[in-house]
Parts: C-alpha cells; structure tokens; sequence
C-alpha cells in the first residue's frame, strides 16, 4: 500500500524562525501540497530553560504570514511527556535501552582518557548490560540518564532526497542519551516518537542534521517502525560567507514583514535558495505546488542576496492590486502616527512603479500627509531666482483652475510658455517644494493627488 505524503516543520521556540527553517517550511509545505498529502506543525519545546512564549508566538505569526497552512498542529513535544515516557520504558524492557549513572565528571575523565589514546571521545558503554558483564555498583544520589542501545557493527545507509546515498558506520557513533535525569527525552529521541506516532513520510530539514539521522535511523528500527525519507537541504550562506542561524547574522521573518516585503515575494525568492525549475525566477505560488516534486534540489549552499530578495519584492508590488497594496502602505504610515485617506491607493499606483518595498512606498505617501523639508543642496541648486516668478506665476494659475490631472497639465504648460521655460526647469523646483525631491512621476499626476491648499501652501514657501 502507497504511503500517504506526510511532512512536518518543526521549529525550536528558542529564538524567532529565521530563514533557513523558513525555506524548510516552505519545501516541506510545498512538497506535501503537490502529492495531495498533509502539512504538520511541531514545536519542539523540549529545551525548557530557552524556549519561549514569545518564540512561539513568532513562529506562529512567521507561518501566518507566508501562508504556509498547516493540516494539523501546533503540536508541541513537552504536552506529550508521558508518551515519550512510555516508549522509553517499552525499550528498556526490551533490552533496547539502559540507565547510565555517569556524571558529567566521570564523561569528561573519560573524554579526556580518549584524547591522550588519540581515540575519537565517544562514550564507554560502560553501563550497558550485555551477557556475563558485571556493571558497577549504582552510586547514591546520582540521577541516571537513559541511553539508547546503539548497534555496535555494521553501518546505517539511506537515499537522502538531496544528497544522494549516505552511508555511516555505526562504530563513529555511540549509545546516545535519549532521557534526561529530570525525565525530558532529548532531541534525537522525541523526534522519532514524533515523527512516527504522525505518520511522517518525508522529512526535509537543514544539513546540519545528517550527523543525527543515523542514530534516528537505528531508534525507528528499534521500534519497529517505518522509516520517512529524508532530504537534508544545504544551507544558506550570509554576505559574508558563513552559515545564516539564529545566533549568527539571520533576520527573523517578521523582521521581513516589517520592513516592507511581501510573502508572495519572500516565497518565491526561498523557493530559489535552493530549488530551481529551469530558468523561472518569479512564479506564483500555484506553480510552485505545480512544479515542486522533490527534484532539482541544490546539493550546494544558497548565498543570501539581498539585492535579488528587493529587486523579487518590487515585481511582486509592482502586480500587486492597488487596494490591497494602499493597505499595507495604510499600515506602515500608521506605525509614523499617520492616518491616510482615500488617495492612498492612487499614491501607491503613482509611485508603485519606484519602490521594492511597501516601507519605500510609505516614505512617498507620507510626503501627502505630512510636511516636507528639502535638503539645503536641493532648495540651492533648483530654487533660484530666475524661477521664482514662474513658480509664484504656477501657483497664481493653479489658485482657480479645475483640480484635476489634465487642467494642471494645461496651467503648467502656460505658464511655461509665459516664462519662456523648458518642463525640468520649472517641475525639478515645484517637486522640491512639493515633495522635497527633484525626481518624481509626472509632476500634474502628483499634484492633482494632493488638495489645491497644499499646494499652494508649499509654492508660496518659495
């Protein structure tokens, strides 16, 4: 029988979700999408003493956000305790599992015993019950850990989605600790209970994992249970050349959010990092479903480019409709304690086409809503007095002509042939005024979206 397509994000609340486990999510949602199967979400919350109220809350948000819907879940690791106890008892009935009373001196002595031998430092199994060996006497007052029974020979080999085949031999890796003294189960452990009890067929995740997979491996075959495919994605290299994470250099989701992009561009810009289908750089989210079967994964790093992400945002602004897109703009001018009006999606049509992100485009909303100061340097060179008596002549004109587009055009052109005038010579100095910038879309556009009093009000100022 066919396996249902299963997959799962499962983020850390130990700091916000950054890009990397991001661009998982959206591989793993994507994957899932296009066979027809299930989204889950997990938090793995395990790590009692980091992990947050507020990480989880970004987590949540940073999914809501990039719209990745999520078929069941949150789902978090430390509401199911007893179950993890449960399988832990299960495996030391078996003879799977074992309590080791070592104490972080007794490991380190025998770290430090392996060096001097030149020996890879690797736990002794000393406490591991095996026929006719005599175990040492449990000590008072020392709280054991469990560990899991690692094979001792042979090797764990499997056919990484991305990487191709992978093969570790069981000697490089020891008899792991799958239950802490205060009774928590550790990562590698709790991930597989998980990851079986959900049914997970694949499991994408960041390469830093591969070293984990052959323990994982061996607790699903101590179980009895099916494996998931795994594919293990590279991952993404800042501007300096090293790896993005949340304790180095990586900016949160929301951060992006804030800052002005939108999700569709932030999906489509991490769907490259990574992923290819021939030469397409902008698709919709629809086609990334379409096309996104597991293939064509990058088996190198993604270097971040910032410069890529704007130039991806400004497209995605650019097609966005102008109702929707005045809302965001709405939003960031109300974070400048400033309210906005109906104008607002005519603004953001006029200006849409020189912005990449919504905060840019706010930067010019706000000029219709809030007074403007030029820089010295632009009222120096553009406000001179050989155009002050067009300037003072425009705003004479525009005092009693019709307000919209094409009567302001007509006025400007008059009082361009009065004064014997070409359009930059009076228009770079009317935006200076009016916007306190030389380089603006078509002067009549901008100012027909402004009321006449302003304008005037701000010619005058000349």
């Amino acid at each position: 029988m066919t396996r249902k397509i299963r997959t799962r994000i499962a983020p850390s609340p130990t700091g916000f979700l950054h890009l990397g486990t991001a661009r998982t999510a959206l591989y793993s949602w994507a994957y899932a999408r296009h066979h027809g199967g299930e989204f889950v979400l997990r938090i793995e919350d395990t790590d009692v003493a980091r992990s947050t109220q507020e990480s989880t809350d970004q987590i949540l948000a940073s999914m809501h956000w990039l719209g990745l819907e999520y078929d069941e879940g949150p789902i978090y690791q430390m509401q199911r305790l007893a179950r993890y106890q449960e399988v832990i008892a299960q495996m030391i009935a078996a003879g799977k599992a074992y309590h080791c009373y070592c104490t972080p001196a007794d490991l380190e002595a025998m770290r430090e015993a392996q060096r001097e031998r030149g020996e890879k430092t690797l736990y002794d199994r000393r406490w591991r019950p095996e026929p006719g060996k005599v175990l040492p006497p449990v000590p008072q007052g020392v709280p054991p850990v469990v560990r899991f029974c690692n094979p001792v020979e042979g090797d764990v080999t499997w056919d990484d989605l991305v990487k191709g085949p992978i093969t570790i031999n069981n000697r490089e890796i020891d008899d792991l600790i799958i239950q802490r003294p205060d009774g928590v189960p550790t990562y590698n452990f709790a991930v597989v209970v998980d990851d079986w009890d959900m049914a997970i067929s694949h499991v994408f995740r960041g390469d830093e994992h591969i070293n984990n997979t052959p323990w994982q491996i061996n607790i699903f075959n101590a179980l009895g249970a099916p494996l998931p495919q795994f594919g293990h994605v590279p991952v993404i290299l800042g501007d300096d050349g090293q790896k993005l994470s949340k304790r180095r250099g990586a900016v949160s989701v929301t951060a992006y959010e804030e800052n002005g992009y939108l999700p569709e561009a932030m999906l489509n810009y991490l769907a490259r990092l990574g992923w290819s289908h021939g030469d397409d750089e902008l698709f919709s989210r629809e086609q990334l479903v379409q096309w996104f079967d597991g293939t064509h994964l990058s088996k190198s790093p993604a270097q971040w480019d910032a410069a890529k992400l704007s130039w991806v945002n400004s497209h995605y602004i650019k097609q966005m409709d102008n109702a929707a897109l005045a809302e965001l703009v709405g939003a960031q001018l109300k974070k400048r304690g400033i309210t906005a009006d109906a104008r607002l999606a005519d603004i953001c049509a006029l200006f849409k086409d020189r912005c990449d992100t919504t905060v840019a485009l706010a930067n010019w909303a706000a000029s219709f809503y809030a007074d403007v100061t030029a820089s010295d340097a632009d009222r120096a060179q553009h406000l001179t007095d050989a155009v002050r008596p067009a300037i003072a002549a425009l705003a004479d004109k525009l005092a009693d002509v019709q307000w919209d587009k094409l009567t302001i055009a007509a006025a400007i052109k008059e009082v361009l042939a009065a004064h014997g005038l070409k359009m930059p010579a009076l228009a770079m100095p009317v935006r200076v005024l009016v916007l306190g910038t030389p380089q603006t879309p078509s002067l009549d556009a901008v100012l027909a979206l402004f009321s006449r009093e302003t304008i005037l009000t701000r010619l005058r100022t000349a």
